[in-house]
């Protein structure tokens, strides 16, 4: 059990070298998506109706009385109109 485990210490340390070795530079500043510096494509807002949670580039926009809104479907647009026009 020792021999396994002084041979996995040192294979370990032998991985460590070589990874150190292939790559000088250290750790990257690659970010969680493995991009270095990349940029937030998209954020994630919440529809008033459903109160789901989605990417805004998958929204459904709708202007009412200049505030921008934004849905996960028509279908949560279409019922937070007809809820609109019930509590008007």
């Amino acid at each position: 059990m020792i021999k396994f485990l002084i041979l996995f210490g040192v294979g370990y340390f032998l991985y460590r070298a070589m990874k150190s070795w292939m790559m000088p530079h250290g750790r990257s500043s690659k970010n969680v998506s493995g991009n270095a510096g990349a940029q937030i494509d998209d954020v994630m807002i919440k529809d008033p109706y459903c109160e789901a949670y989605f990417p805004r580039r998958d929204a459904v926009h709708l202007n009412l009385s200049g505030n921008d809104l934004y849905f996960c479907s028509k279908e949560c647009r279409d019922r937070y109109l007809a809820l609109q026009t019930i509590e008007n």
